[in-house]
Parts: structure tokens; C-alpha cells; sequence
């Protein structure tokens, strides 16, 4: 098993920035793939970001595209999400994950998600 457990969540005004980190536990063994999800209140869970094991193939989502920066560190089995001007439809409850192979696949279930970490923008 492995645990996902996130950290940098709290309350900022928009156009502040935040740093959210997931530190991996348990049974990191072999390449995986992590990204970033988001859930507000009413909404589907969306995806933001998603790394490769190597962090040389990155995804955005078209919204958050130019402000937000994903990064890993597999030494450390951390993955990193890097928020700039936020605005207050980023608001959230963001959540890390993780799935096992090279890149991230929508064709593959999600193996392990972390508990999420509340990110709320007041204007």
C-alpha cells in the first residue's frame, strides 16, 4: 500500500499564490505517474495536473494553463503544485494521486489517492 498525504492548503486573496505538496509513503516501488485533482462544492472532480515518473511530459488543465506549475522529486517521493495568481473559482478541495506506469493514463484506474487539502481564494 501506498499513502498520499498533502500539505499547503489553507486561504489566500486572489491573486496570491500557495504551494501544495504530496508526500508518497508505504510501498514506493517502480515508476508511477501523480497528478492533481480539484472538487468544489456541486462540481465534478476535475483534473488539473498530472506529471510522468520521469517529469518530462506535463499536463494543465486549460484553466489553470500559465499559473500553475507541476514538479516532482522522485528522490524524495514528493510531487509539487505550484499556484500563482489564484482566483477564487480555484477554489477547492485539491487532491493528489497517484497510479503505477511511465505516464498518466485515463485508460488505467487511479491506484491511490491522498485525503485532499482545502484551498480557498477570497476575492
Amino acid at each position: 500500500q501506498v499513502q498520499l498525504v498533502e500539505s499547503g492548503g489553507g486561504l489566500v486573496q486572489a491573486g496570491g499564490s500557495l504551494r501544495l505538496s504530496c508526500a508518497a509513503s508505504g510501498r514506493t516501488v517502480g515508476s508511477y505517474a501523480m497528478g492533481w485533482f480539484r472538487q468544489a462544492p456541486g462540481k465534478e472532480r476535475e483534473s488539473v495536473a498530472t506529471i510522468s515518473w520521469s517529469g518530462g511530459t506535463t499536463y494543465y488543465a486549460d484553466s489553470v494553463k500559465g499559473r500553475f506549475t507541476i514538479s516532482r522529486d522522485n528522490a524524495k517521493n514528493t510531487v509539487t503544485l505550484q499556484m500563482n495568481s489564484l482566483k477564487p473559482e480555484d477554489t477547492a478541495v485539491y487532491y493528489c494521486a497517484a497510479k503505477y506506469g511511465t505516464t498518466w493514463s485515463r485508460h488505467q484506474g487511479t491506484d491511490y489517492w491522498g485525503q485532499g487539502t482545502q484551498v480557498t481564494v477570497s476575492s
